[in-house]
């Protein structure tokens, strides 16, 4: 394939542009004149008659994207009078001259990311203009939809390289988007952070390429995260629903097995003590029939002295309830793992546990996380548990990643918003240094420092099988329901069934998504 298709950052250069006019033109022209006549009053039923029109709607949004030469609203500027900031069909078309040739299926799969982020940004543009109406109704001011249309704006002068409007915008959206204010504003605080950096990154236009944040493994903010971890574990549901599914998949493979064997990817987030294996442990030791003889658990990841104190202490509560606990680890990130670092023994029951891991494997080059699926895949687990979060934050245009990102991080903070009061310290913990985190990599990162790389569910059907994986179907909704109840997550989440997978979601918008694959 020619140069395995766009480079993202060329994808940006010469796409983004059409996607930013895509997204303002969609949102001023179709939501923001409806909102403003005041018949915004039940949007999410709107969302949906308009979803029953979508193909429709978005051919003409992708058609005004390319073909329009009207002026483009942006926070009351007009970027159709002015060169400086504003690149026309004929500039975009010379940066296409200037790439290599491109055979037919990779204008195929441009053209299909182009579609999906169309897609992104109507379902998005719905979601920001039911958000944005909660904060008039909240305060009785417009602040909410100026808050919007801010991002927006600065978001096309972002993708756009235009560093003078993008700082302006900018300066006002930091006036605006307060860290202790109302969920929207919150969350927009995390975004306003990632377009300044993305900002102070991005060359001149004209240039070609991104220069990459520098990384230091040494980050002083490390013990921030690690709290923040501890804290979302603690209080949001997102990762113990990981952990119940694949806890209750994993005892399933083991049933009637004498010797068993788990390899951790990952080694459960690094979070301290290894609940997931705890729980694990005690169901083994709990359910009826015998245990099995003995149980090994493998950790793999970089934080090998970590893994060892949290094995030591598996290993003495495994001995408190009869249970053979062997624990090992293997120092290595998943693009190197091997085959053969797994040690293997004869007659054990293999399956592979993946929370919240394999999304980092995602590149440009496609190549790389189905390197590791097929190392996987010649372990022969019984079973491969993969838990992700279910959006859309890899696509190869800046604007759609953003649009979606700001939808999805937006339900998260709603929920917040809902199990913790306005000025409590764990909240802006775990959103600023938690979520926080991976909005700034979503937003202004790229290559592969952007690591970040969610997909939905049936991306990774796609992928899986690819990779020679069959899905197993996961038949346990009403135990998950039963699950949702003891834990007492907040009201607004629920618990869905998706060709097979369990998707937890917050007032329907899917945050998490698990599921089962075998050889």
């Amino acid at each position: 394939m020619a140069s395995d298709l766009l480079s993202e950052e060329r994808s940006d250069e010469v796409s983004g542009l059409d996607t930013s006019l895509s997204a303002q033109a969609y949102y001023s022209r179709s939501y923001l004149p409806i909102f403003q006549n005041g018949s915004a009053t039940n949007w999410f039923h709107y969302s949906d008659e308009a979803r029953n029109h979508k193909r429709l709607k978005r051919t003409q949004s992708i058609a005004e994207s390319i073909g329009s030469n009207s002026s483009l609203y942006s926070g009351g500027k007009s970027y159709s009078n002015s060169s400086s900031s504003f690149i026309n069909r004929s500039s975009s078309t010379n940066s296409l001259n200037s790439l290599p040739r491109l055979h037919f299926r990779d204008h195929i799969w441009t053209y299909t990311q182009r579609y999906l982020a169309a897609e992104a940004v109507e379902e998005a543009a719905a979601a920001m203009i039911s958000a944005a109406e909660g904060e008039v109704e909240e305060d009785g001011s417009g602040d909410g939809m100026r808050l919007v249309q801010l991002l927006i704006a600065c978001a096309e002068a972002v993708a756009c390289r235009d560093k003078t409007h993008a700082s302006s915008l900018l300066s006002e959206l930091r006036a605006n988007a307060l860290v202790f204010g109302s969920s929207f504003q919150r969350v927009a605080s995390c975004f306003v952070q990632g377009l300044a950096d993305r900002l102070s990154l991005v060359q001149p236009l004209g240039a070609v390429g991104f220069i990459a944040p520098s990384i230091n493994p040494l980050d002083t903010a490390w013990e921030k995260k690690e709290e923040a971890l501890r804290l979302v574990y603690e209080i949001c549901p997102h990762i113990k629903f990981g952990h119940f599914v694949a806890n209750a998949s994993i005892l399933e493979a083991f049933e009637g097995e004498n010797f068993a064997h788990v390899v951790d990817l990952g080694m459960t987030l690094g979070l301290a003590h290894g609940q997931q294996w705890r729980q694990l442990i005690h169901s083994l030791a709990n359910r009826a029939g015998r245990p099995p003889r003995r149980l090994r658990i493998t950790g793999v990841g970089l934080c090998v002295d970590r893994f060892k104190i949290i094995g030591e202490e598996l290993e003495a509560y495994a001995q408190d309830l009869d249970i053979n606990l062997e624990f090992s680890a293997v120092e290595s990130n998943l693009e190197n793992l091997r085959p053969e670092d797994i040690k293997r023994e004869d007659g054990e029951a293999l399956v592979v546990n993946s929370i919240l891991q394999l999304h980092c494997v995602v590149k440009e080059s496609r190549g790389a996380l189905n390197s590791v699926l097929q190392k996987i895949n010649e372990l022969s687990p019984k079973v491969l548990v993969l838990v992700e979060q279910d959006s859309s934050h890899n696509g190869p245009f800046f604007l759609g990643r953003f649009m979606e990102a700001l939808h999805y991080y937006s339900a998260i903070f709603d929920s917040l918003e809902a199990m913790l009061p306005k000025y409590d310290t764990r909240r802006a913990k775990i959103e600023q240094f938690y979520f926080g985190e991976e909005i700034k990599n979503i937003v202004s990162c790229e290559g592969p420092a952007r690591v970040e790389r969610h997909e939905r569910v049936d991306q990774w059907r796609r992928r899986m099988s690819r990779a020679g994986f069959q899905a197993a179907p996961i038949k346990m909704m009403a135990q998950a329901k039963q699950w949702l109840g003891k834990v007492k997550a907040c009201e607004g989440y629920n618990i869905m069934e998706e060709k097979g997978c369990l998707v937890l979601g917050w007032k329907s918008k899917p945050i998490v998504a698990a599921s089962c694959w075998k050889c």
